[in-house]
């Protein structure tokens, strides 16, 4: 049997977003949040049900999609890779098969890109990334919704990614052509984004060696862990590798005045950043945290609720 012939809108990269709908998906967002501090009731998912499937740990993607679901009236199920055993135990097209027939969506938070895309290619429901080794796409709705909330539209501002050319990295490759920003990355050799991402991007994309040529004039600074889940063995090489680029006061010093600086968190004070830089005033980490609860909402409501998610 092929994939389901029902047809039905997925996020497993930003690019499943045209550029209107990301735009609208953070003034939602911002909105949902708003309403949900106004003690608002806004249940449209009641009797909706979220599977969220994790073979990778997780603290904000948990709670987020959770707490997200359980506001907007509906209901989530965790999954751990023991309860599943994603293409072990059973074929993962089988597993999406049943499964979406059974839920309303999938969270899936695991390591190869190509298990969100090959379970979605089976759904009858929309599939969500969660997180893989190559994409982010969720951190950086709530991302680009605290700039909004802080800053105004990213349109036109300059964006510096300083450390690994990582997940997170590459989904703000994505946004940078869906959001129209420009993005200058300072990575150290044998650590860059994905190849092929940046040369799509064009000129919206610079790759540097120097952090404090990166950071010159940017309007937001970005930065994660040196090494991520499933890369601890490499964690000394990668520390001398990547200690020139620390976020540093210094670092800040080179960008705009008002620049914001962001972590997607869990921080590694003295490591990737200085406590100086994530606990001072130009930190929204915080923020950014938070808005992953809002602006998974947004995206809950629209896939769930929109002609858009219905196919």
């Amino acid at each position: 049997m092929d994939a389901h012939p029902i047809q039905c809108r997925h996020f497993l990269s930003l690019f499943d977003l045209s550029a209107d709908e990301a735009r609208a998906l953070l003034a939602r967002g911002i909105e949902l949040k708003r309403m949900l501090r106004a003690g608002e009731d806004h249940r449209p998912l009641a009797h909706r049900t979220l599977a969220m499937i994790f073979e990778k740990s997780s603290t904000r993607t948990r709670v987020s999609f959770e707490t997200g679901m359980v506001q907007l009236g509906g209901h989530a199920l965790f999954l751990s890779p023991r309860d599943t055993q994603l293409g072990r135990g059973e074929p993962i097209e089988d597993s999406a098969r049943v499964l979406s027939r059974m839920v309303d969506a999938v969270m899936i938070r695991t390591f190869s890109q190509e298990t969100v895309e090959l379970f979605a290619a089976y759904s009858q429901v929309p599939v969500i990334n969660g997180l893989t080794d190559r994409l982010h796409p969720c951190q950086l709705l709530a991302d680009i919704q605290t700039y909004q909330e802080h800053r105004g539209d990213i349109r036109g501002r300059r964006v510096a990614w300083i450390g690994d050319g990582n997940n997170m990295c590459n989904s703000f490759i994505e946004a940078a052509q869906l959001f129209d920003f420009e993005l200058r990355i300072a990575c150290p050799e044998g650590f860059e984004p994905d190849a092929d991402l940046l040369t799509a991007a064009g000129d919206r994309c610079t790759l540097l060696r120097d952090p404090e040529a990166a950071a010159e004039g940017a309007h937001l600074v970005a930065t994660d862990v040196w090494a991520s889940m499933g890369q601890e063995d490499e964690q000394a090489r990668r520390q001398t590798c990547f200690a020139p680029f620390q976020v540093t006061d210094a670092i800040m010093a080179r960008a705009t005045t008002d620049a914001l600086f962001m972590h997607c968190l869990p921080a590694h004070r003295g490591e990737e950043v200085a406590a100086s830089v994530i606990d001072g005033p130009q930190s929204v980490v915080w923020d950014e945290a938070e808005n992953r609860l809002h602006a998974q909402k947004a995206l809950l409501e629209f896939l769930l609720t929109s002609s858009a998610g219905r196919g």
